[in-house]
């Protein structure tokens, strides 16, 4: 399997669910602003979307969205319980998450890279950034991971879109159990792994 990632992007969480699998696999970084691999291809012949993740096969087929690959990688290996088992009441708790953490943390955070926007939107971004933070601190008391007792593919897209943080002016220390769990995550080898194949380290 071959990854196209960028460094810090949402792909990253893709890096940390493989290590996290013990899988095989190859990486080729994508520059976003010119479209093109670190090799000198096109990236948009290669995945017709252009953003990463982007996940190609052994089989030549591809597979995009982060929420998709992580779900993909974990089920390659059922035994390290990245994720529950399809059909599950679980498998849905956490694909419940997977959609909250893209479309209600991940969106505005991600919007915050944006230095066209007015003063005006980014005060809206960086309020919807803040009630979400709440509602998690809130969720996350006593815990070391999302589902409480171990890491799931959960935790590492949501690790990845809380650093985003401290690129765009959002203080996560402001919640204690958001903090406390952020810290606890880093700590694992699987992230610092991740962190070094993109050069982050």
């Amino acid at each position: 399997m071959k990854l196209y990632y960028t460094p810090a992007s949402c792909s990253l969480a893709s890096n940390i669910t493989f290590a996290e699998a013990g899988l095989p696999y190859t990486q080729t970084r994508v520059d976003l602003a010119t479209h093109t691999t670190e090799d000198g291809k096109d990236f948009d012949a290669i995945h017709d979307k252009g953003y990463v993740p982007y996940l190609e096969l052994d089989n030549g087929q591809g597979l995009a969205e982060g929420a998709a690959i992580l779900q993909y990688i974990a089920d390659q290996k059922p035994d390290a319980k990245l994720a529950p088992a399809n059909g599950t009441f679980e498998r849905y708790k956490l694909q419940e998450w997977l959609t909250f953490i893209n479309s209600e943390v991940h969106k505005p955070m991600g919007g915050l890279f944006d230095r066209s926007q007015g003063e005006d939107e980014r005060k809206r971004g960086q309020a919807k950034v803040a009630k979400r933070l709440a509602w998690l601190n809130d969720k996350l008391a006593a815990k070391n991971f999302v589902f409480g007792d171990h890491f799931t593919i959960v935790d590492a897209y949501l690790w990845v879109v809380l650093n985003w943080g401290q690129w765009v002016g959002v203080d996560i220390s402001a919640y204690p159990n958001v903090q406390s769990y952020f810290n606890g995550i880093a700590a694992r080898p699987s992230v610092q792994a991740a962190l070094k194949a993109v050069g982050l380290a």
